[in-house]
């Protein structure tokens, strides 16, 4: 599973000037597809870096069930041998 992330927006949030919103396009190379995430981060001192990785750990648990779901698309089902490939 070879993800890209690549970021789509770095701004400060309008709603909460203590906060970065960041997102990012996520690209599924193995399987095609793209998924749009943005996460809201506390700023504080932190650099750029830190902030995105943030944002990133932040993503995760719904990067990952979009993987799970891209997993099934164009699979085929054979009713003959109740098998999915």
């Amino acid at each position: 599973m070879a993800l890209t992330y690549k970021i789509k927006n770095y701004e400060t949030d309008v709603d909460d000037a203590s906060k970065t919103l960041v997102g990012f396009t996520v690209t599924n190379e193995s399987l095609g597809g793209a998924f749009l995430i943005d996460k809201k981060i506390t700023t504080g001192s932190k650099t750029r870096d830190q902030i995105v990785a943030a944002a990133h750990a932040a993503a995760q648990t719904e990067v990952l069930a979009w993987v799970a779901f891209e997993a099934n698309l164009g699979l085929t089902f054979d009713p003959d041998t109740g098998t999915v490939s």
